[in-house]
């Protein structure tokens, strides 16, 4: 009976048997949270006390990596981009984002924020309370992000947010 289903699976798996794939794998990497080590956001990219955790970068021929970042009130990154874009994946909080010379907007946990490649922006968390996003992006030419001079107060706290025209 076990050799008949054996003989099965096999047969529907491309003549693998569940112990040949098994053995055939990859392996899976797991990074443990108590293995990852939280940094502070660098006071040269941010304004304001951010945290950084569960960064990587996937090694050639994938260009993708990314990172947590945890934002406490009123911090925010300095005007940056990044050559093949950014995804956000808001986790925790209520946070604004700008495009350069756009509306800043306003966005919430369980948002997903899509920045296009080569747009200069900011993000960060409101003055009110934290913001979390797990940020993705893609490296080009072995790097992910252009960063540029710090978000002044007046263009942070400017003009009224257009969370409407966000939703």
């Amino acid at each position: 009976m076990i050799i008949s289903i054996l003989s099965a699976m096999a047969a529907l798996t491309g003549g693998e048997t569940p112990m040949q794939t098994q053995a055939n794998a990859p392996v899976m990497e797991i990074t443990r949270k108590a293995d990852q080590t939280p940094s502070q956001g660098s006071a040269e990219f941010f304004t304001g006390r951010v945290t950084i955790s569960g960064l990587f970068q996937r090694e050639a021929p994938s260009r993708v990596g990314g990172a947590i970042v945890r934002f406490e009130p009123g911090a925010r990154t300095a005007w940056h981009l990044h050559p093949l874009g950014q995804t956000l994946i808001v986790t925790e909080g209520v946070g604004w984002t700008q495009i350069k010379g756009g509306p800043r907007l306003e966005f919430q946990a369980g948002d997903i924020l899509w920045c296009p490649p080569e747009h200069k922006h900011w993000h960060g968390a409101t003055p009110h309370g934290p913001m979390e996003h797990i940020a993705i992006h893609e490296s080009q030419n072995g790097s992910p992000v252009t960063w540029m001079e710090h978000v002044t107060d007046d263009q942070y706290l400017g003009g009224a947010p257009a969370a409407e025209a966000a939703r």
